[in-house]
């Protein structure tokens, strides 16, 4: 088991999330579900909470009705190799959410995600100060990160 497990808490859709996420992530899984009504629940009842993996990472879910609320100071980071990848999670996770600048983006469900590719932090925290700020420029201008356009902003200065 890790030590930290990210825990989101839903109004209502624990379930849902979760078979969403699970949906876009190589190896995720339904670990375990807890529902209301415990062991003597009817099979259609509501679940209290999940355990869930995705990409082989442990998150914990659970309905916790209206008063809780995600806030955009936390998010969930995703590491891209390639343009492909990124294009994949861009526009699977942002269906029905809202696509931000740099990368940012919330789910249908108020989660906050970011989708990076690894090359930008080696951009940005290039020696030649002239290239990172050309990076940082070209990044500001975009929604969904583009991995030629910063290469080009990169190369360029």
């Amino acid at each position: 088991m890790q030590k930290i497990t990210t825990f989101l808490t839903f109004n209502s859709q624990a379930e849902e999330a979760m078979q969403f996420y699970i949906s876009i992530f190589y190896n995720s899984k339904v670990l375990g579900v807890i529902k209301y009504g415990g062991e003597n629940a009817e099979v259609n009842a509501p679940i209290l909470g999940a355990t869930f993996q995705l990409a082989g990472q442990e998150f914990m879910a659970m309905n916790g009705g209206s008063y809780f609320n995600f806030a955009q100071g936390i998010s969930l980071f995703i590491n891209c190799e390639t343009q492909d990848e990124i294009d994949e999670y861009w526009e699977k996770l942002s269906q029905g959410g809202e696509k931000q600048r740099c990368g940012w983006l919330k789910d249908k469900f108020g989660v906050s995600w970011q989708i990076v590719p690894n090359i930008l932090g080696q951009m940005l925290s290039d020696k030649d100060i002239e290239k990172s700020k050309s990076v940082m420029d070209a990044l500001l201008k975009m929604d969904k990160i583009d991995i030629s356009i910063l290469k080009k902003a990169f190369e360029k200065s």
